[in-house]
Formats: C-alpha cells, structure tokens, sequence
C-alpha cells in the first residue's frame, strides 16, 4: 500500500511541516516495525499482491494453451502438465519465497542444487501455498528436476505420491472464471460430460500475447538479462508447454520467422552460464536447464 500510496499521492504528499511533526509525534513506535515490511516487499521481484487483476505464470501458461472456444487444452499436449510446474517453482522464486541452495567451494551445476524454502508466507494463491508447503516440509531438500517430477506426480516412488497437485488445469481455469477471463460449460462428448472453460474476455488474452509477441519483436533488447524476469520465464516455460506457437500464429510470415529465431537464441543460452551473471535470480535458470538439458 505504501508503494501504491506514493505513486498516487502528487497532491496527498504536500503536507506542512508542521502536521508532518504533530503527525510523527502522535506515531506509536511501534508503527517503526514498518521499514522491514517495505524491504520484504521490495525483495519481492513480483508485486503479485496488487489489487490489480494479475495472471500468475501458470494462469498466464493455461491461458496460451486453451482453445478459445472448445475451453480446453489439446488432447495431444503432454507437455503443459509438467511445464505448469515448473511456473510455481518460478513464480515462487520471483516472489520470494524460494531460492537455490549456497555454492560451496566446489560449485555444483543448477540442477544438482537444492531448492530451500526462504520464506513461508502466504502468497494468496492456493496452488503455491500448496507447493510451498511441501517444499518447506521436505527434508533433506530436493533438486528443481525432483520437484517437477514430484508435483506433477512423475515419480516411481510410491512413497512420494502424496507430493502430487492434482487437477491443476482445472483449479487454474477456475481461478481464471474468478478473475473473468473464462467461464464454465458442460460439454457431451459421447460417452460422458465434460467441464469446459471458453474464453469470456478476450481484451485480456489479446493484451498477453501482444506482450510476448512484443517481448521479441518491437521490445526486443538481445540480452536475457535486460528482459523482465517474468516475460523471459513466460517466454521459456510457454516454449516447454508446447503452447508458446499459440501466441506467434496471428503473426505475418517474416514476423514470425524473426520472432522464432529469437526464440531459439533464448533456448540457446548456456543456463549454468547465465545464473552467475549479476541480478539474475538463479532458480530461474535451474527450471529452465531441466526443462532444455
């Protein structure tokens, strides 16, 4: 709110001295408690907590994969399940609640590294909550590729099925009807019924696939790093969901050839390599080396 307050406040901030000093006076100390607060949120990369309407990356993943009208996903993608994983891991990490275990003398590669919970707090979001929580109870820690694997119930060990999120396509697309983006429909198809979502507000699937395709077209910079976190992120893991040529098919044929080879640029980044570049966030490159190892 504080942020918010100060973006808004061109009138608000003209205060006089002298009810700024009465107003300090009156302050319980207390209320001092205050500056960590501000520092947490801006250790946040994500402002996810805004009251404006926010896709998370999964919502936002989904959202490229369903069909507009049908209200479901391919029945030939078997990609999305684990690359929707992979966008809590991130969206987890952008928001401060995850990171990658400290490098020791001998540095391990990204996916020899173990995720370690920094921080418990709610996020408001029930899927990440969920992850979190059994990240944060699992001890010892497990890798990146682990927690794929394991959250989208891709393990041979039957001990570990309890780690699995299940129906996350479904809980997703019902956020989404929350939010307005969708709506739910029963649909026969022969032998049974089936809950479909199709798209109700367009305006908003428009505006987040003009932003990736402008994230490699117009606002193209040539350096991963220079590009905010979530778009490079979106941009991979669409890519490992197989739902990434959804946003280029409106394009005209030399855009997106142009579009597509900035793509493969991206995917040929060396993720070991980047993550030790400055102000990079190292979990990130670790989901994006399991998913193009």
């Amino acid at each position: 709110m504080t942020s918010l307050t100060q973006r808004s406040s061109g009138l608000v901030q003209r205060r006089t001295e002298a009810s700024r000093n009465a107003a300090d006076k009156d302050r319980p100390p207390a209320e001092e408690d205050d500056e960590p607060r501000r520092g947490d949120e801006q250790e946040e990369d994500d402002p996810g907590d805004s009251k404006e309407t926010r896709l998370t990356l999964m919502e936002e993943v989904l959202l490229l994969g369903l069909k507009d009208r049908e209200g479901y996903t391919s029945f030939w993608n078997d990609c999305i399940s684990s690359g929707l994983r992979g966008c809590m891991l991130i969206e987890l990490a952008l928001r401060g609640r995850l990171q990658l275990e400290t490098c020791g003398m001998r540095r391990k590669s990204l996916l020899a590294r173990k995720v370690i919970c920094k921080s418990d707090a709610p996020t408001g979001d029930v899927l990440l909550d969920e992850a979190l929580k059994h990240i944060k109870d699992t001890q010892p820690p497990e890798t990146v590729q682990s927690w794929i694997e394991l959250l989208s119930g891709e393990t041979w060990n039957p001990l570990k099925l309890h780690y699995q999120l299940r129906n996350v396509r479904e809980r997703l697309a019902k956020n989404l009807v929350e939010k307005g983006v969708l709506t739910t429909e029963k649909q026969n198809f022969l032998l049974f019924d089936m809950t479909t979502h199709p798209l109700t507000n367009n305006n908003i699937k428009q505006r987040l696939i003009k932003k990736v395709q402008e994230a490699v077209l117009d606002k193209w910079v040539n350096d991963p790093h220079r590009m905010d976190k979530r778009m490079l992120a979106l941009i991979f893991l669409a890519h490992s969901s197989d739902v990434l040529e959804n946003a280029f098919a409106p394009l005209l044929d030399d855009q997106y050839d142009l579009a597509m080879k900035r793509v493969r640029h991206l995917l040929e980044l060396e993720p070991e390599g980047e993550s030790m570049k400055a102000t990079t966030n190292e979990l990130v490159w670790a989901v994006v080396a399991a998913f193009t190892k």
